[in-house]
């Protein structure tokens, strides 16, 4: 072989690396591309905790004593349940977008897989010549927009293959492909971090390679996908940790190409940023935002919440204006038990138009006293 290292390769798609070294490249490269999993961390995902995690663990395992069970009720990119998982031995893990149930099936549930057979279908999708491909609703509607258009043709060609095929993969497989897929194309959208709008730039042209995620199987997972309130009433843990949104923006309008990806019903899209009609929308990012929270609070079952919070609220950007006030926060949580408060100075990812001062992180760790918490909301908790 003429390239220097193995990991050289890793800039070559498949047939880049066949045409230059010939067909015996193919474990080499393989050993470049696929030994190289995407993390669960490593997409891009508005209010992720990753950088926080040390410190939150930190403060819950100093708070909290003879605990099993922890519920992560919103978990977004499920960096929270990535470590609970290595120290609990049930752990709950819920959110209600379609795309992130499926991320969590692929990296965490229990199920057989076959490693040569998921290679096997990688290697043939990074050997397609998009020339020899047509359009497809998936670039037909997102190429040159949110992807160059050869890109977006082989997105969408290599979904629909996964769906023809489905019938023979199993279950923890067909979550495996799409959660990869999910992940590769995180790396070359031309967007921000999110799927609100993209760059209205000339796209240029970037090689799309789909890497394996980092596959686990873990016992003492339930995975859902719930409304967190509902979920509430239905569960028992010994922690809930909550880390809903805040603000007007609705995750399943920021995230809905990747939404569209996996249900893939392939519904009519409307407007310049290619968006289906409206779905789980949540009541934490509109007017109702402090009663859902107080409802949720009320219906947990637990020994300690835990509640992430951001003082994104004396941001400049209304969209990115709290809605729910830290104040709100702690005296509904004092309701229910003993709350401590801690901070933490954070600059959070954001689109780049939001702007904020003295930005801090703050974890309320709630000690439940359920006498009190009973009586603080038995108007709530009558019907139950």
């Amino acid at each position: 072989m003429e390239y220097k290292k193995i990991e050289d390769l890793d800039t070559f798609t498949l047939k880049e690396a066949i045409s230059a070294y010939g067909s015996g490249v193919l474990p080499f490269w393989r050993e470049a591309v696929y030994k190289k999993p995407y993390k669960l961390e490593s997409r891009r995902y508005i209010g992720c905790k990753a950088k926080l995690i040390d410190w939150i663990f930190g403060l819950i395992e100093a708070e909290t004593e003879d605990v099993e069970t922890f519920c992560d009720i919103f978990a977004g990119t499920g960096s929270v349940s990535n470590r609970a998982v290595n120290l609990y031995k049930h752990v709950i893990i819920n959110d209600f977008l379609y795309s992130n149930n499926i991320i969590y099936k692929a990296f965490f549930a229990v199920g057989d897989w076959n490693e040569d057979k998921i290679f096997d279908l990688l290697d043939a999708f990074n050997n397609i010549d998009v020339d020899s491909i047509k359009d497809n609703y998936f670039s037909i509607n997102y190429g040159n927009k949110y992807f160059d258009m050869s890109s977006a043709k082989l997105i969408g060609h290599i979904r629909d293959v996964i769906e023809d095929i489905k019938s023979t993969l199993t279950e923890k497989e067909y979550c495996i492909l799409i959660a990869s897929l999910i992940y590769s194309m995180d790396r070359i959208a031309n967007t921000l971090g999110h799927f609100e709008a993209y760059i209205k730039k000339e796209i240029k042209p970037r090689k799309f390679i789909m890497r394996l995620i980092d596959v686990r199987s873990i016992e003492g997972v339930t995975i859902y996908k719930e409304d967190a309130n509902e979920l509430a009433r239905q569960v028992h843990t010994d922690i809930v940790y909550l880390d809903p949104p805040y603000n007007s923006r609705q995750y399943s309008r920021f995230y809905h190409v990747y939404e569209v990806l996996v249900k893939w019903n392939k519904p009519e899209l409307k407007g310049d940023a290619r968006k289906p009609a409206e779905e789980n929308m949540s009541d934490y990012c509109r007017t109702k935002a402090f009663n859902a929270f107080t409802d949720l609070v009320a219906n947990i079952d637990a020994k300690y919440i835990v509640v992430s919070y951001n003082n994104t609220y004396k941001s400049k950007s209304s969209s990115s204006e709290n809605k729910i006030k830290l104040e709100q926060i702690e005296d509904v949580l004092n309701k229910c038990g003993t709350t401590k408060v801690y901070t933490h100075k954070h600059q959070a990812f954001n689109a780049g138009k939001t702007e904020f001062d003295d930005h801090k992180e703050y974890l309320f760790i709630t000690k439940v006293d359920n006498e009190k918490r009973n009586s603080s909301f038995s108007t709530i908790l009558c019907g139950r």
